[in-house]
């Protein structure tokens, strides 16, 4: 299994998810012309690394945009997570955020309130 790394670009965060270590990075802003083209490779990777590699997993979130389709993305990543989570996965979710930007502060508290992993929300 390879790492997985995106550039950010205008329209789309960068992704670096590193299978040695476990650690899964987004950064940017998310508002893709076609949120599944983008997102179809990030949650496969995931999918993959659950089924080959099984160790914990970090996910450090730092957005300062996100669109309605990338959510429901994330919302998919997070359900992923969860089942991973409720076979004895150990997974854990640092959503960053800027200490003035309410809104992706309470997108990551409504995206996480339906899952049982730890979600940590930090501001910057």
């Amino acid at each position: 299994m390879e790492n997985l790394h995106i550039e950010k670009t205008k329209y789309t965060m960068a992704v670096d998810f590193n299978q040695d270590t476990g650690v899964l990075e987004m950064e940017g802003s998310s508002y893709p012309e076609n949120a599944l083209d983008f997102f179809g490779p990030i949650i496969n990777w995931i999918k993959n690394y659950i089924a080959q590699i099984r160790r914990p997993i970090l996910m450090n979130i730092r957005l300062n945009y996100l669109n309605t389709s990338s959510t429901k993305c994330i919302l998919d990543i997070f359900e992923i997570l969860e089942q991973y989570y409720k076979t004895g996965g150990e997974v854990k979710i640092d959503w960053y955020y800027a200490e003035d930007d309410e809104d992706i502060m309470e997108t990551g508290e409504e995206l996480g309130e339906d899952f049982d992993f730890p979600i940590e929300f930090i501001s910057y």
